[in-house]
């Protein structure tokens, strides 16, 4: 089997996978504003392997988001493999997820619980890389603890088993979305791989990445809840590489967004409760939007948001006069 290569990227900031918010309408957001790459929410192996309805309808991938990555969790290597080989011909990259920190993922050993069976990982890197022809991709946690992180040794596991590209979220497992993601690991697993690796965590700003690439020489940024409400970062970065410099959002700016959100969500049929989610997160910092974010909570369909959604633009365009 010929193996395809990491294809090249037109920009070298990722959108993080992220369970709830990255659904197809807020990827194709983000890459019209710039990022590189776009990954779904993560793909239960196991259900896609039981043909699960409502999992298939989660690979919501689309032509207009190429390259288009696949994220799988599991710790079944058959069951992986069966998946891999599903969503071979629906995307360019598969990624396969070894960091997740949610419970009900570390219950069923998947996710950052695998973190503490390295030779689990390689088997199942492996299979998964022997199984298709496209790339097979990582995205890691330091370890479980501070006391016990062994991030180098994975990374090094993940690409001998065939790994085409490594993300490295900075934090441990137990420490989840809290403190502070330490940096210095990324620019330690950059050292002892040789495939790129994309540096993820704390990632708020332009200062940030700029700050990220430098300080680790990562290959990569990936940007997780920095771009939450804030697909224009994506922008802002875009911009600072090829002028040295970029615009602040304006308030205004950051409702419009959400529209433009709305509108690929109707596009795509996007749940409701995914809508409201991003509703809420494009008015976060917005004077006044606390009483609208109580409003949103008892809204129950799209016409009653985009009223209620445009008469607080109205609002902040008086403000922002």
């Amino acid at each position: 089997m010929i193996k395809m290569n990491l294809p090249k990227l037109p920009s070298d900031t990722i959108l993080a996978p992220m369970a709830g918010v990255t659904d197809v309408a807020f990827r194709l957001l983000c890459k019209k504003y710039g990022a590189g790459l776009t990954v779904t929410e993560m793909i239960s192996a196991n259900a896609l392997a039981r043909e699960n309805q409502a999992t298939i309808k989660m690979i919501d991938v689309v032509e207009a988001e190429k390259p288009r990555v696949i994220q799988l969790f599991g710790q079944n290597t058959d069951s992986l493999v069966q998946s891999a080989k599903y969503c071979e011909d629906k995307c360019e990259i598969l990624d396969f997820n070894l960091g997740c920190p949610a419970a009900k993922i570390i219950k069923q050993g998947a996710g950052s619980a695998l973190l503490e069976r390295p030779n689990k990982i390689k088997e199942i890197v492996q299979a998964l890389s022997q199984a298709v022809r496209i790339p097979v991709t990582v995205k890691i946690r330091l370890g479980i603890r501070t006391g016990s992180i062994n991030v180098i040794k994975i990374a090094q596991i993940c690409e001998e088993a065939g790994a085409k590209m490594i993300a490295v979220h900075a934090r441990t497992q137990k420490q989840g979305y809290t403190g502070k993601a330490d940096w210095n690991w990324i620019k330690k697993v950059k050292e002892n791989v040789s495939v790129p690796v994309a540096g993820n965590g704390d990632v708020k700003s332009v200062e940030d990445y700029v700050r990220m690439k430098t300080e680790t020489g990562c290959d990569y940024v990936m940007i997780g809840r920095g771009s939450l409400g804030n697909p224009y970062l994506f922008k802002q970065i875009a911009d600072y590489n090829k002028t040295g410099k970029y615009t602040e959002r304006s308030k205004v700016q950051q409702v419009k967004d959400f529209f433009a959100y709305l509108e690929l969500a109707q596009k795509y049929n996007i749940h409701f409760n995914n809508v409201k989610f991003h509703a809420q997160a494009f008015t976060k910092g917005i004077p006044k939007s606390t009483q609208l974010r109580d409003s949103l909570s008892q809204i129950k369909n799209i016409p009653s948001l985009k009223k209620e959604m445009l008469t607080f633009l109205s609002q902040v365009k008086e403000l922002e006069k």
